[in-house]
């Protein structure tokens, strides 16, 4: 019998490297301070090269959610493309051994490496990302099978997938094959730049495709080119299902048709600030999945987040279960 999955994710299979460093080292590397950057394999040796006492966690954005909802006991599983070399096997075994299924096996002999983001954390909390994208970039409709993604309640997919024109049919694949099981699927926005590049896309794909939107309040206002936020999800509720907005700090805003839920942040001190949208979309996807109600679903988001950003690496390190419990939330 086909195993049924609760959550579903599809997209770069990547393993985060990271070094605590300070703004002098930034500099002198010439890495621009807060954002992520794509890196060519040149670049991303040398930065490799360079970190020192250098930790590895698998990684990716919606590797990242499906890993927390494997903390969280959901059954979940993970399409994505890795290499069969150190860091693909240490994808691989890393998810399995968390609880998430990893359908695709290693490829041998791939020209490509695994791909890889050399993550440089300030005392500030703040993560400067330098991302290799090796063979993950070259995820495609081959690598996704119909007895996984068509046995998903929630697919969830990443919006930077949509940078080739392989992730974008492997990306419609998945999602038909969700749908035609009975599922949902969902999409994160992933960083307004990524937008602007696929604005067209991503305004389809919001219209008619998807059941479900998560996105910061850069990322709205960049899909609908505005600067007034209301406005922006004021179009969006009238385009999708369930339309999600984080505002770093600021209240969480859900709609789904009619009801709107305001979520107040807890605001804590970031040790680091790394995978804090991915878990929140963690929380928020079990909340979702286990049917419960909007507001709590989102607060749920917001006790993965406030999780991971108080202490190093972007996967959480507490039972997050049991933080929903002390909060009375199951």
């Amino acid at each position: 019998m086909t195993k049924r999955y609760r959550v579903v994710g599809i997209g770069n299979a990547i393993v985060d490297v990271l070094a605590q460093t300070d703004d002098t080292f930034l500099d002198l590397m010439g890495i621009e301070k807060g954002i992520m950057q794509l890196v060519e394999r040149d670049r991303g040796e040398l930065l490799y090269g360079a970190m020192q006492d250098r930790t590895q966690a698998p990684g990716g954005s919606v590797g990242n959610t499906i890993a927390g909802l494997g903390n969280l006991g959901l059954g979940a599983a993970f399409i994505g493309r890795v290499r069969d070399d150190a860091l693909g096997r240490f994808f691989a075994r890393s998810l399995t051994l968390e609880g998430t299924d990893f359908p695709n096996p290693p490829v041998a002999g791939a020209e490509l490496p695994t791909s890889r983001s050399m993550i440089f954390v300030t005392p500030d909390g703040e993560r400067s990302m330098n991302t290799y994208l090796g063979i993950s970039a070259d995820l495609g409709p081959d690598d996704v099978a119909d007895d996984v993604a068509g046995q998903a309640d929630y697919l969830f997919l990443e919006g930077y997938l949509f940078d080739k024109d392989k992730g974008k049919e492997a990306f419609g694949k998945a999602a038909r094959a969700c749908h035609a099981g009975g599922g949902k699927a969902g999409i994160a926005l992933s960083d307004p730049f990524c937008v602007d590049r696929h604005r067209n896309d991503f305004r389809r794909l919001v219209t008619q495709e998807m059941d479900y939107v998560i996105g910061n309040q850069h990322e709205w206002q960049a899909l609908y080119q505005t600067e007034d936020l209301e406005a922006a999800l004021g179009q969006a509720r009238g385009e999708c299902p369930v339309v999600v907005c984080t505002r770093s700090g600021a209240d969480v805003i859900l709609l789904r048709g009619d009801e709107r839920a305001d979520v107040p942040v807890h605001r804590v001190a970031p040790v680091d600030a790394t995978g804090a949208g991915d878990q929140f979309a963690a929380g928020f996807l079990y909340g979702l999945a286990t049917g419960q109600a909007l507001k709590v679903a989102g607060r749920m988001g917001c006790i993965a987040a406030a999780e991971v950003i108080s202490h190093f690496g972007a996967r959480p390190e507490r039972d997050v279960k049991a933080l929903f419990r002390a909060e009375g939330l199951i």
